[in-house]
């Protein structure tokens, strides 16, 4: 197959802890094609971080594999999944028009057509790569059902955990409160119009929920959850453990209080949504809620492109802190890597 004249630039895991800039080549989009300039990317911490240390369990390696991954668990793997850009070529009615894909990091990229969906005016560009992550919090709102008027916390307030409870805070008459055990995150939830508890004050100042949506990828934050739920109330789980251990205390309230706890994924659509819902209308629905300026509270920073492995080693050990860290590709050429050493 012919490739076109821009060569593209990919972010690489290349074993535990090791990562890389590759250049690659692109293949000439065919008819139901395009080809789209990377303008940001947006680094899921939670899951990128474990895939850059190894930890998808072998029996996930096929399950969990992203849209458009390069490359086998555990390494080299090119990996991610959001991706806002600029189609360069294709049809007519697509050509300058901004999209998103489930397209891992890379400068640019040829994929179908269906994969892309375009941004709604009124929705920037750096802000569209949540579209991701709203889907996902879409889809444990149509698993949980919530109810008017039903008090709910979400426990963990990291990028999913806040899409979550922005889209609950919508609902009339829901109390929504966000716990966490880092104190700086209340200003995030203030701006996601939810309360705020630490996780130590959490079961004096929440406790008695209809619902608890987890998400801090924690054992102790699984606990805690239970711990805040009224009789015969449910956690919905969203967190992705990998090969971490999960250990909880059931011996107390967890049968006679008749407790739940059910997990939510975003791999397919709820099924109280499956009969006339597709996942393709689910993520433009995500993109449309993203006309709400209060998301831009989970950016929480940008990066060049160029920066991307020191920025992935510091987010995965903790040195950077961040919610959705996003990447810049402003300046990105195309030429061939060898062209520019």
């Amino acid at each position: 197959m012919s490739s076109v004249d821009h060569d593209a630039f990919a972010f690489w895991l290349c074993g535990p802890g090791r990562s890389e800039i590759r250049a690659e080549k692109l293949p000439a989009p065919g008819p139901g094609e395009v080809l789209v300039r990377t303008l940001f990317t947006g680094v899921s911490r939670a899951s990128e971080s474990l895939v850059y240390r190894g930890g998808v369990p072998a029996s996930q390696h096929t399950l969990m594999r992203a849209p458009f991954q390069a490359g086998d668990f555990p390494w080299p793997v090119k990996y991610g999944y959001l991706n806002v850009g600029v189609v360069e070529r294709g049809p007519d009615a697509l050509l300058g028009r901004t999209v998103f894909a489930l397209f891992p990091h890379q400068s640019a990229y040829v994929v179908p057509v269906p994969a892309v969906h375009v941004v709604p005016d009124g929705v920037p560009a750096r802000r569209a790569v949540l579209a991701g992550t709203v889907e996902t919090a879409i889809n444990a709102l149509w698993d949980a059902a919530p109810l008017v008027g039903d008090r709910i916390a979400v426990v963990g307030a990291g990028m999913v955990g806040c899409c979550v409870a922005r889209l609950l805070s919508r609902i009339p008459g829901i109390q929504v409160t966000i716990v966490d055990t880092d104190p700086a995150k209340q200003t995030v939830a203030q701006a996601m119009g939810a309360g705020f508890s630490l996780a130590s004050d959490a079961v004096n100042t929440t406790a008695g929920c209809d619902l608890v949506f987890h998400t801090s990828g924690t054992s102790a934050g699984l606990q805690l959850s239970l711990e805040l739920l009224a009789p015969e109330g449910e956690v919905v789980d969203l967190s992705w453990y990998g090969d971490d251990g999960v250990t909880l205390a059931l011996g107390a309230n967890f049968h006679s209080l008749r407790l739940a706890i059910r997990s939510s994924q975003v791999g397919a659509v709820a099924p109280s949504r499956r009969r006339n819902r597709t996942a393709g209308q689910r993520l433009d629905l995500a993109l449309e809620l993203l006309k709400d300026p209060a998301f831009d509270a989970v950016l929480t920073g940008t990066s060049p492109f160029a920066q991307l492995p020191e920025v992935m080693a510091a987010l995965a050990d903790g040195r950077l802190p961040a919610l959705c860290h996003t990447i810049s590709y402003n300046g990105v050429g195309h030429q061939p890597l060898s062209a520019q050493e």
